[in-house]
């Protein structure tokens, strides 16, 4: 049985990033005023969310939520900063909690594939629990019957159908709330402050990265469905920061090279702004070049460009160039 406790608990994330609805919000700051371990974890996210907005202007009204938790926990320090490696994830996911502001009484808008607004916020919930259930953090929706043979693929797939299945058998706000509060788990871990943790290597969805890599991977397919979000809402969805950018960038790039191989026709690759790389074989001339746009090659790998239509500049041999495409493009899970 739910207790208040309980949901209460389940709501934090979101509240902390404003994505309740205002029935939802007003259940919160009484039940913080008489439970000190609610207003303690309700303290760090909202510490969370003051660093990702960053200091506020002289003059801005003061959050009703900040003057109920000073009330309830006045001594609490401000939360660590995520390492390098998990900062651009903190971002994806504060950039999605404002988005999905924008979604109130719009959930079943179609998105992508056959997802409705509701159901993608379920795939993101899905997709973070195979990072989140590595580093411990428990699970928010039951576990399905996978016969521990299955593939990684079939896995992935039959998982994903049965979390969308089950959220979409309650509100679009208790989603919201359940992945908001997920990611905040995530981002609580050791492995989100320590460089040395997230250096540990892990397989998941068929590719053994270090940790830290992980939450790189979290952090792309977090801005990649908050941009197909984005355009079904209206809201334009801007890139990630430039620093986080590049960190995606270089990610899909080593990523890309092992996926072709040392046999590859060599290709030296250049995105826009960035460094080159030649990505194939290194025991011949390179045969063609290839350069494209930072945003555009993220938007590639994630699936959502083709590659016969990505904007780019290229030279030389057209079927090497048209294999670093290809297989750039058949790296997307999204």
């Amino acid at each position: 049985m739910t207790t208040e406790h309980d949901r209460v608990r389940d709501l934090l994330a979101a509240w902390a990033f404003g994505a309740l609805p205002p029935a939802e919000a007003r259940t919160v700051p009484p039940h913080l005023a008489g439970c000190a371990s609610c207003a303690a974890e309700a303290e760090r996210l909202r510490g969370t969310v003051r660093l990702l907005d960053g200091p506020q202007p002289h003059g801005a009204p003061a959050d009703p939520a900040d003057s109920v938790l000073s009330v309830a926990l006045r001594a609490r320090p401000a939360p660590p900063r995520a390492a390098p490696h998990a900062a651009p994830y903190t971002a994806a996911v504060a950039g999605l909690g404002a988005l999905l502001r924008e979604a109130d009484g719009r959930w079943s808008t179609p998105v992508v594939h056959d997802w409705d607004v509701h159901a993608a916020v379920a795939h993101l919930l899905a997709a973070d629990e195979l990072l989140a259930g590595r580093l411990g953090v428990e699970a928010r929706v039951p576990p399905s019957r996978i016969e521990a043979d299955t593939s990684w693929e079939d896995a992935w797939n039959r998982r994903t159908a049965d979390v969308i299945a089950h959220e979409h058998g309650r509100g679009a706000e208790e989603t919201v709330a359940a992945w908001s509060a997920q990611a905040a788990a995530l981002l609580a871990t050791p492995e989100a402050h320590d460089v040395g943790l997230a250096a540990r290597a892990t397989t998941l969805m068929g590719v053994r990265l270090p940790v830290a890599d992980h939450f790189l991977v979290r952090a792309f397919e977090t801005w990649i469905h908050t941009d197909d979000i984005g355009r079904a809402l209206g809201p334009a969805v801007p890139p990630p920061p430039e620093e986080h950018l590049w960190q995606l960038v270089r990610l899909a790039v080593r990523i890309l090279g092992t996926a072709l191989g040392p046999a590859a026709p060599p290709v030296l690759f250049s995105v826009t702004g960035g460094a080159e790389w030649v990505l194939g074989s290194e025991d011949e001339p390179v045969r063609a070049e290839l350069a494209l746009d930072p945003v555009d090659f993220c938007l590639l790998v994630g699936g959502r460009h083709a590659p016969d239509e990505v904007p780019r500049g290229a030279t030389g041999d057209a079927a090497a160039v048209r294999n670093v495409l290809e297989r750039a493009a058949s790296l997307a899970w999204l």
